[in-house]
């Protein structure tokens, strides 16, 4: 079956392989761009039929992701569609859907199982089926290999399996989906093969690894790392706080060790949609070998402590001027769960929104990625972003900066907001009005 492999391998290092994106959000969709842009013909798969008309139509639905681009590959032959027996046509499938938690923060597969089950029954001969989505060691083996092989193929010889993780980073614009090195593992040493030659042509620098399962635990050591630190910086946060030190001072001048030190800094709580969910992946799955993972639930505690802290020091600062919560409106600029992004997701801005709306306070917010407050799983405003002028911010008892947004002008909202709440750090030096959070 030496064939399968070598042919695949040729119809992707010459082009001539179709390329299935299954999931066209913020990690399908930059993929879909890089892969039309080179010449391949790119096949979108999607659930929300609003989604692909939108990007039949040639436009972008994501802020950061420009219209033109996408314009450009649907031009160029780039097709969306609802229709999974449109499967069979691609030779590479990759599955770019989501993994959130479920209530109980465990791992909710049910986006990729329900993928899985609805492409089984197109899979064929000389494909390669790759999942970029973030989850526990052993999914891939576990859940995705007996699925492929209900299909009558053999892994490794007639259809190929690789973990290949995702490494977006929305907004920044210092990389671009080709500029950041991928991690390639695959089921078996052909898969793996395969896995590379789907990759390279796209990427800049592939780093292969042993295994689907050394894959998976890459991405998770990515993500635990950033939230451990993060954790960390955050109580070293209240700590410097309660003995009168800035943190953002003490950071910057910890930074300048050229070894041994990577600066983190401090915020409201952590969000979007893999810093504060992916480590709680490793936690369940770890609870199957007997373990503990002790400094991943530490910093979780930590980090979702933060959204309190926050209205804490809003609460103080309003006592200090004769107030109380309740009755009081509150602006809180920046929803989106990091800056000059559209994301909502898992941000703790709207945890604030909802600690403040509990006790009692009129809330609004202003956020120029998100003009109308999006309906989500779990949250619920019905409200529309506020413009942070100088009139409008003098109608707020306070204002608490949760998102610092480029297009936020700090000035005027200095000069304009009776309050304010700087969670970001982005005021340094003090004044009177300013409470660093």
């Amino acid at each position: 079956m030496g064939n399968e492999k070598t042919q695949l391998v040729n119809k992707l290092q010459s082009q001539e392989a179709v390329i299935g994106i299954v999931g066209l959000g913020y990690v399908g969709l930059p993929l879909m761009l890089r892969y039309s842009a080179i010449g391949y013909r790119v096949l979108g798969f999607d659930i929300d039929q609003e989604k692909i008309d939108t990007l039949n139509g040639g436009q972008s639905y994501i802020e950061h992701i420009p219209t033109d681009k996408v314009a450009a590959a649907t031009k160029s032959g780039f097709t969306a569609t609802a229709d999974f027996s449109r499967i069979a046509e691609a030779d590479a499938v990759i599955l770019c859907v989501p993994t959130p938690l479920n209530k109980y923060r465990e791992p909710d597969m049910s986006f990729v199982l329900s993928t899985m089950n609805a492409l089984k029954p197109h899979l064929r001969a000389g494909q390669v089926v790759s999942l970029e989505s973030t989850t526990y060691p052993g999914t891939t083996e576990e859940e995705l290999l007996p699925r492929v092989e209900e299909s009558g193929q053999t892994v490794g010889e007639s259809i190929f399996l690789v973990y290949s993780p995702e490494r977006e980073d929305p907004g920044n614009g210092d990389f671009e989906t080709h500029t950041i090195p991928k991690v390639v593992g695959g089921h078996t040493p052909a898969c793996r093969e395969v896995g590379v030659a789907l990759y390279a042509p796209a990427i800049d620098r592939i780093v292969p690894v042993t295994s689907t399962k050394a894959a998976e635990m890459t991405k998770l050591l990515e993500n635990i790392h950033r939230a451990v630190n993060i954790g960390l910086v955050n109580e070293m946060k209240v700590v410097a706080d309660r003995m009168g030190i800035d943190i953002f001072e003490v950071i910057d001048a910890a930074a300048t060790k050229p070894f041994g030190f990577t600066p983190y800094y401090p915020g409201p709580g952590l969000g979007g949609h893999c810093i504060p969910i992916d480590p709680f992946y490793l936690t369940w799955k770890a609870r199957e070998y007997g373990l503990h993972t002790r400094f991943i639930e530490l910093s979780g505690e930590v980090n979702r402590a933060m959204p309190e802290y926050v209205v804490g020091k809003l609460m103080d600062g309003l006592n200090g001027h004769g107030k109380a919560l309740k009755g009081s409106r509150v602006l809180v600029l920046g929803i989106a769960y990091k800056k000059n992004v559209d994301d909502m997701r898992e941000s703790p801005s709207v945890e604030i929104m909802e600690l403040i709306k509990a006790k009692g306070a009129e809330v609004a917010y202003s956020d120029p990625h998100v003009p109308v407050f999006p309906e989500m799983r779990e949250h619920h405003f019905e409200l529309s972003s506020v413009e942070a002028s100088a009139e409008n911010l003098a109608e707020f008892d306070a204002v608490v900066l949760a998102t610092n947004h480029d297009r936020f002008d700090i000035e005027l909202i200095k000069r304009h907001a009776p309050l304010i709440i700087d969670s970001r750090g982005t005021y340094r030096e003090p004044a009177a009005h300013i409470i660093k959070a």
